[in-house]
């Protein structure tokens, strides 16, 4: 096994190149979150990342995560199902680009084909705040469908990185 991460950088330049997912197996509501709040996002930020070796942001302290969220070019959302929360999406605008920063569900969700339909709305979401290009990047450690969810939803490569 290699201890390579390959780090893939991908983007959509326009809404029309967006293929949406299909409907989830389980229906889901997204909200987004109105008042920064350092323990919701790193809450989100442990219970999706775990399983993936985020560790950027464990050593933060409340002030760090809430000068991070306490910005407008930050928007969290969050995916519920049945009222349990689900997943999340971080968008940063970034002047004309916005980066789909943080992406995943819980543990308890992936299976459900929530992550299409997730990443739909959060491209989706993009591009109402007006973006010119929405970008990510994912990586060797990330969940194994990550970078097939992202080009299926027409995003493209466009620069690839190996630590």
């Amino acid at each position: 096994m290699s201890d390579t991460i390959v780090t893939t950088y991908l983007e959509i330049t326009a809404l029309a190149d967006l293929r949406p997912a299909r409907e989830p197996r389980v229906p889901f509501t997204l909200a987004r979150v109105g008042i920064p709040t350092p323990e919701l996002n790193r809450f989100l930020y442990v219970a999706v990342g775990a399983a993936w070796q985020w560790r950027d942001r464990l050593e933060w302290d409340r002030a760090r995560w809430l000068q991070y969220l306490d910005r407008p070019e930050l928007e969290t959302w969050v995916a519920y199902v049945r009222g349990t929360l689900a997943g999340y999406f971080e968008l940063e605008r970034q002047g004309e680009d916005v980066e789909i920063a943080y992406f995943g569900l819980l543990p308890t969700f992936t299976e459900l084909g929530l992550g299409g339909a997730v990443l739909t709305r959060a491209i989706r979401r993009a591009f109402e705040i007006g973006a010119a290009r929405a970008w990510v990047h994912t990586c060797t450690l990330d969940h194994p469908q990550a970078l097939a969810n992202y080009v299926a939803r027409g995003m493209r490569a466009y620069r690839t990185t190996a630590d």
